[in-house]
């Protein structure tokens, strides 16, 4: 969080962390961020963000809040956008640690991996919908864009 801060704060920008644990929060939250003209919301890959991913996305759209996710799905149910790993290289990579443990690896010596693919993706429609133009350079740098 001091990161995304400090980084924030060199941008002009502000980072208030709003952290949700049930349904009336997200929908509180969500509509304070969207009494602001110029708020944007990023939405953290967790547990609640993920269980309530429906309410999350019609709430910002409801409140016309750009909200960036951190996993392709959010897009493909009508989220903004996304950045963030791979989720299916994530598994591929977990089924390789498990495969050389099967074979007897201890599992103490098998380094770990950081995740190295990571992915943008695009909502044309949400992005229409809250009346934002996307820049051509995001555009054409992003993995996917659903129209």
């Amino acid at each position: 969080m001091r990161s995304a801060k400090a980084r924030a704060a060199a941008l002009g920008l502000e980072v208030v962390p709003s952290p949700a644990t049930t349904a009336s929060d997200i929908e509180r939250i969500v509509e304070s961020i969207g009494r602001v003209p110029g708020n944007a919301l990023v939405a953290l890959p967790d547990g609640n963000s993920i269980l309530h991913r429906d309410l999350v996305i019609v709430a910002t759209a409801r409140h016309s809040v750009p909200t960036v996710y951190a996993f392709r799905f959010f897009v493909a149910a009508g989220g903004l956008m996304s950045y963030g790993t791979n989720i299916t290289a994530q598994y591929r990579r977990a089924a390789s640690y498990i495969d050389r443990i099967l074979k007897g690896a201890n599992p103490a010596e098998i380094p770990v991996e950081t995740p190295s693919k990571y992915e943008t993706t695009v909502n044309l429609k949400t992005a229409k919908t809250l009346g934002l133009t996307v820049p051509p350079g995001l555009l054409v740098a992003a993995d996917e864009v659903f129209e």
